[in-house]
């Protein structure tokens, strides 16, 4: 089994689990995806404008997990999967190429590739994977992707289900997931089948939230470049930079570095919080991408009122704050004071200047956040300065 074609694709467990040259570049993919989204909901930042961009949020974000999550198990150097990773980044860049017109006549090509991605997928693995028992695992979840496939398709064709058709297979497929894709006569899969490596899983998250946070700077600095430089412009590219150091310390701080470890340590069963991340990470996603949104609209026009501007500018923080909490209570069971009250002030603050200037609301934003970061980080500062350092020992020894 070893020598065979199963064999040479399979990582050893053992493995490290370092992201591959080739995961980062298909990464690339998301980064032009991001701005795709970004793009749509400045166009069009009411609720359903904001439904629409989460659809197609959460469909890109299941694109990127899947992938990641198929990479943990197989050798990125191995020919197939280099073909596997490729096939996939190409369908992830047709789906973002059509994301500003998906609902104005293109959802066919969004929902075509988005099929051909996860079935493709499929294709490629079964025949590969032939007499070993993760071809049973890769079957089943094709069966269900050619299942809700029917939706996504269905819904490109007629215009007034679309949404309701695609929500309800974005759910079915996330759903499934979390039950470990069972389906009659073949079962379900088990923990084990579907264990991950921690290490690997909890880089790849980090990597895609600091891609997130680039197209906030990248979005802010293009805007901010057009604008003419001026003074109001200038302070509000200072607070999307400090807002996106903000969310940057908010998520490494305190368990953006433990959950690798976390995954290691609860092994088969770590396969749970693995996907409980991931469901994290996809609305922490949606926060940056609603924030470099906001950002967008203050450099470009600082001194006017816009209801669309405050309201993604409260409602991205809020969930960025609200999956942080919830992935730190899952991870080590913290609950960070700080950041349950931050949540409630920024809806608190948005409230307050809904009738100011969008400068005035993203100061205020970027305001509460960088209490929270302060706050957070009290502790360790009482620390540092009630433990003796080590210039104090000798002393200490001395007069002891």
């Amino acid at each position: 089994m070893a020598g065979g074609l199963p064999g040479r694709l399979l990582l050893r467990r053992e493995n490290p689990g370092k992201a591959s040259f080739l995961e980062l570049f298909f990464d690339l993919a998301f980064i032009f995806a991001l701005t795709r989204l970004s793009r749509a909901l400045l166009d069009d930042p009411s609720f359903n404008g904001g439904f629409q961009t989460l659809l197609m949020l959460a469909a890109l974000w299941w694109v990127w997990f899947v992938t990641a999550w198929s990479a943990d198990w197989f050798d990125p150097r191995a020919p197939l999967i280099v073909t596997l990773l490729l096939w996939t980044m190409f369908g992830g860049l047709l789906m973002a190429a059509a994301v500003p017109t998906v609902f104005d006549g293109h959802a066919m090509v969004f929902a075509v590739a988005y099929v051909a991605i996860h079935l493709g997928r499929a294709a490629i693995l079964i025949p590969a994977l032939r007499g070993h028992p993760l071809q049973v695992r890769s079957l089943r979840v094709a069966v269900w992707f050619a299942i809700s496939g029917v939706l996504w398709v269905v819904g490109a064709a007629v215009t007034p289900a679309r949404e309701v058709l695609w929500a309800l297979a974005l759910v079915m497929e996330y759903s499934l997931a979390r039950l470990r894709w069972p389906f009659p006569w073949l079962g379900r899969s088990t923990w084990p089948e579907l264990q991950v490596n921690g290490t690997h899983l909890s880089e790849r998250y980090q990597q895609i939230f600091i891609i997130a946070l680039g197209e906030l700077i990248l979005i802010a600095g293009v805007t901010y470049s057009g604008s003419g430089l001026d003074r109001d412009s200038t302070v509000a590219f200072a607070l999307a930079f400090v807002t996106a150091v903000a969310l940057a310390r908010l998520y490494l701080v305190p368990a953006g570095s433990r959950l690798g470890a976390r995954i290691e340590a609860e092994g088969p069963p770590g396969s749970k919080l693995t996907l409980m991340a991931g469901y994290l990470h996809l609305v922490m996603i949606a926060g940056v991408l609603a924030t470099s949104v906001a950002m967008e609209m203050t450099i470009d026009h600082p001194g006017e009122y816009e209801t669309g501007q405050t309201t993604v500018g409260v409602i991205g923080p809020a969930l960025f704050l609200s999956a942080r909490i919830l992935l730190a209570a899952v991870v080590d069971g913290s609950w960070p004071w700080a950041r349950l009250v931050g949540v409630p002030a920024i809806i608190v603050g948005g409230l307050a200047t809904v009738r100011s200037p969008q400068l005035v609301n993203s100061a205020v934003v970027a305001g509460v956040l960088l209490l929270i970061v302060l706050f957070d980080a009290m502790p360790a500062l009482r620390r540092s300065v009630h433990e003796p350092g080590e210039s104090d020992a000798p002393h200490k020894r001395r007069h002891g």
